[in-house]
């Protein structure tokens, strides 16, 4: 069996003129393997995806992508599912909703992969190795002491039809590779990096079918994306090096090939790839710290894409209209977390009140009185930046309070501290109208007119009434609070003295 001929270039101008020429076909795909819990990686490509297919009104096809069996995690397709929902991206066809290219669940399409990784062998652009896995070790151990590029040798290239009859009977190491031509050059013009060109002969003979029936990515990705006619193919850099092969694949098919584009990879501050330990978590555990959905989506945007003007909220309705290809930068972008960190902040301010105290309950499981978070949203709508935050601020409204004696005696020390506070109480047990404004300038004045610290006076009053010398503004909080829950607070700080 010897090499094919088989190489590819495919040239082109403008990714506009490209589109153009394809306008009635724009289909896309995210494509995720169940391996484990989908990050914010995997959720900016699929964001990508989304928002060019709506963009150019395309549509947008949910695939799982479930034939690495041994690394398959069960939960991880509900959470695929789950984290595009909370998005609000939500698929055009896909497992959930079907469509009439499905199955959109790769090992309930077995039976396709095996028949078409066959006509390969058929029209001799495949054949079947028997390698052991012994001998591959071996192989590559060899490879590796001289230096060479770990690639498989060509062993079962050589085997007659006879011999491959034979073995297929009795060999348990059986699986199809992908005859790589060993001259010429496979290049593309990528949607992103432009020209990008590879030399066939330093690419390696690889397994299109495996042992068990199944197939690998490369060729399921590629039947499955001809099948669905996938139009354009937007994923992540890690991609490149794979693309040779798949192209080979189509042209070997002879179908037409889809359009690629590859997203820069994100990195983590320190310049490696995006881990856990810079932020790379599943949607739902953003959305259980008190992230906003909206939010999410603005920063993940950003993460690789530029709108070529200052501006930096937007919509999603906003990205659907601006968003192009156009606007992807080639080098990767930078994970950051306190950007993201503003973004959800100014989505909080974004949102209207009654809005955000609906949010905070369901945020919180409806433990809390959702008349109380409405009257709360004035004095801490300015200072969360997630809903999280709302608690940390907040508590002492909804249950006691624990007042540290240390804390209290940091303004002032002890006996200042009880001083200011059997004087504020005096004071507050004399206002009778428990309004904000009366009582900040009849307090300011008290204070003022006795020659007292300021701060160590209010700051008594604040820790005394939450424990904590950080809360929402004093003066809000005691009309909140109220008259007698305040004095009672109050007291109990001076008997800690």
């Amino acid at each position: 069996m010897g090499r094919s001929s088989l190489s590819i270039t495919i040239q082109d101008d403008t990714i506009q003129g490209r589109m153009d020429k394809k306008r009635d076909e724009i289909r896309v795909r995210t494509a995720p393997s169940p391996t484990g819990i989908p990050h914010i990686g995997f959720l900016r490509t699929t964001l990508f995806n989304w928002l060019f297919a709506k963009h150019n009104g395309g549509k947008f096809i949910l695939r799982i992508e479930d034939t690495d069996r041994e690394r398959y995690v069960k939960e991880a397709v509900e959470e695929i599912i789950i984290s595009l929902q909370i998005l609000g991206l939500e698929p055009d066809e896909g497992p959930e909703i079907g469509g009439k290219f499905g199955p959109y669940v790769q090992s309930k399409r077995i039976d396709l992969y095996q028949k078409y990784a066959k006509n390969l062998v058929e029209k001799g652009y495949a054949y079947w190795c028997f390698c052991s896995t012994d001998r591959l070790e071996k192989m590559r151990a060899d490879q590796q002491k001289k230096g060479q590029p770990l690639r498989y040798d060509g062993e079962c290239l050589s085997l007659s039809k006879a011999e491959v009859q034979e073995k297929l009977k009795t060999s348990k190491d059986k699986v199809i590779r992908f005859k790589f031509p060993k001259e010429g050059k496979t290049s593309w013009c990528d949607l992103i990096h432009n020209e990008i060109s590879f030399e066939n002969k330093l690419l390696d003979d690889r397994v299109i079918l495996k042992s068990d029936g199944f197939p690998t990515y490369h060729l399921a990705v590629v039947v499955d994306d001809h099948l669905m006619k996938i139009s354009y193919v937007l994923r992540g850099d890690e991609w490149i090096s794979s693309t040779p092969l798949h192209l080979l694949l189509y042209k070997a098919f002879g179908w037409p090939a889809p359009e690629f584009g590859h997203l820069p990879l994100i990195l983590g501050p320190d310049g490696l790839k995006l881990s856990k330990r810079h932020g790379a978590k599943p949607v739902t555990e953003y959305i259980a710290e008190g992230y906003l959905s909206e939010a999410l989506v603005n920063f993940m945007v950003f993460l690789g894409w530029n709108p070529k003007t200052d501006e930096e909220i937007f919509s999603k309705e906003e990205l659907v209209k601006r968003f192009d290809l156009a606007g992807v930068n080639p080098t990767s972008p930078v994970f950051n977390i306190d950007k993201l960190n503003w973004f959800n902040g100014v989505y909080i301010r974004k949102i209207s009140s009654e809005d955000l105290a609906k949010r905070i309950n369901e945020f919180y499981g409806k433990k809390y009185d959702l008349a109380k978070i409405e009257k709360l949203i004035p004095l801490v709508k300015e200072r969360i930046m997630t809903l999280s935050d709302f608690e940390k601020l907040s508590d002492f409204f909804f249950q006691d309070v624990k007042v540290s004696k240390e804390l209290l005696e940091k303004f002032g020390g002890k006996e200042m501290a009880k001083a200011n506070l059997e004087k504020a109480k005096a004071e507050l047990s004399k206002i009778g109208d428990w309004e904000e404004g009366k009582m900040e300038k009849e307090l300011k004045a008290y204070v003022l007119k006795n020659k007292l610290k300021m701060i160590d006076f209010f700051m008594a009053i604040r820790v005394a009434i939450s424990g904590k010398n950080i809360t929402p503004p004093l003066f809000g909080s005691l009309v909140i609070l109220g008259k007698s829950k305040t004095l009672e607070r109050v007291n109990s700080a001076i008997k800690l003295l």
